[in-house]
């Protein structure tokens, strides 16, 4: 026997299935096909940038992420809290009354808002405020479903609420569940996102680097199979054999290793600019009110954590969906000068992506938090992924899941 227990993927839900296990005494061995670990949370250094595997932010709110790692060692500095939003009477900022009482009043406010939408808009969010429970008790259904229901119209909804989810759903149709858009929603209100002084990479180094044995990289399993006390994995250097399998690999390569049917992906493209001067100081993300092109998000990343940059230099995003036709640089570049105000068509480009298997798609229904795959894992083969909870919160968290349940069949 090679293991008690063998992670298959170091992506943030296995390294934190492999940490839990090895803090209850069990011999665990991570391997991962890929020449780093992260899984989909990777950051490449590009000509002195850093840029991520698209881009990403992690909240300080997170439940798991807290308890997972050391928040002080990845120097985390925060983006504003609110959103820049470029509407027909100019660039206008909305943001948190409480925490940025200059910037939330003023023609923002009355450009954006009215009474009666803003108090739709908080009854809406009302149940991610309260937890859990309350947004499972809620009524469930497709995003834009939900907000006609609440009665949630006008500009705060079309300008800015249905921009902003676009780049973090990856989904402009509005058919996302509502319950999981109101559990994101929650960790928004608790905490202000931000990005570690090393790149989102920074979270699963960490994790691995507190293994006991190193993550077996450039290893992928090609199949499982039940043997006496456990399971075998065939791998192209030889066999492991384990009590117990956590199968944490992504949402599509797990389902091909359990011969499942894959579940429904989206995709988006990021590109990453380097421009002269940088097009504000602003720290908040941007959107565009106006519909006017693809750039669903942008800000400049290196105004709110300046480690992505060399000295003196910028860096901007932009986010687009891979939905139907992928956008070309051009119309990014011309998004872009709009939303700014200023020209982005001599930006340097520093890196553009495309990753169609950025998040699971979670239509009405199908949240669970942690996310499950109604397994027990009695058999001893556990999945681990953020499948019916896409966010780093969620991948984290089924980490700590499947630990949980291996620990069930290993103590039985």
């Amino acid at each position: 026997m090679d293991a008690d227990v063998l992670v298959i993927g170091a992506g943030l839900a296995g390294l934190n299935a492999a940490r839990l296990l090895e803090r209850d005494g069990c011999q665990v061995v991570v391997v991962d096909a890929a020449d780093a670990v992260g899984g989909r949370v990777r950051t490449d250094l590009v000509d002195g940038f850093r840029v991520d595997r698209g881009f990403q932010v992690l909240n300080p709110a997170y439940p798991a992420l807290r308890e997972a790692v050391d928040l002080d060692r990845l120097a985390l500095r925060r983006f504003g809290r609110g959103v820049a939003v470029r509407t027909s009477d100019g660039l206008r900022v909305l943001a948190d009354p409480l925490r940025a009482p200059r910037l939330a009043g003023g023609p923002a406010g009355a450009v954006l808002a009215d009474p009666g939408a803003a108090w739709a808009l908080l009854r809406w969010v009302a149940p991610s405020l309260a937890g859990r429970r309350a947004i499972e008790a809620s009524p469930e259904a497709g995003l834009f479903d939900s907000l006609d229901a609440a009665g949630v119209r006008g500009p705060l909804r079309e300008q800015v609420l249905e921009p902003f989810l676009a780049g973090v759903l990856g989904d402009a149709e509005g058919v996302t569940s509502a319950h999981f858009v109101r559990w994101l929603l929650r960790w928004f209100v608790l905490g202000t996102p931000g990005l570690p002084a090393q790149g989102l990479a920074a979270v699963p180094a960490q994790l691995a680097q507190g293994l006991r044995a190193p993550v077996r990289l450039g290893v992928a399993v090609d199949g499982l199979e039940r043997s006496a006390g456990g399971w075998t994995a065939r791998t192209g250097g030889g066999t492991i054999t384990s009590r117990a399998v956590v199968v944490a690999a992504g949402p599509v390569a797990s389902a091909g290793l359990l011969g499942r049917r894959p579940p429904a992906m989206r995709g988006l493209a990021t590109w990453w600019f380097a421009p002269e001067e940088s097009p504000t100081r602003s720290r908040f993300l941007h959107v565009d009110g106006l519909s006017g092109g693809p750039v669903v998000n942008t800000a400049v990343v290196s105004n709110a954590q300046p480690s992505y940059a060399p000295a003196g230099r910028h860096l901007v995003q932009a986010s687009t969906l891979l939905a139907g036709r992928t956008p070309v640089e051009a119309e990014v570049r011309a998004h872009l000068g709009r939303i700014y105000g200023r020209p982005a068509t001599d930006w340097p480009l520093v890196s553009s992506q495309e990753i169609p298997d950025a998040l699971p798609a979670i239509p009405p229904g199908s949240w669970r938090t942690p996310p499950s795959d109604d397994s027990d894992g009695s058999d001893g083969l556990v999945l681990a992924g953020d499948g019916t909870d896409a966010s780093i919160q969620g991948a984290l968290a089924s980490g700590q899941a499947a630990a949980e349940r291996v620990r069930g069949r290993l103590g039985s």
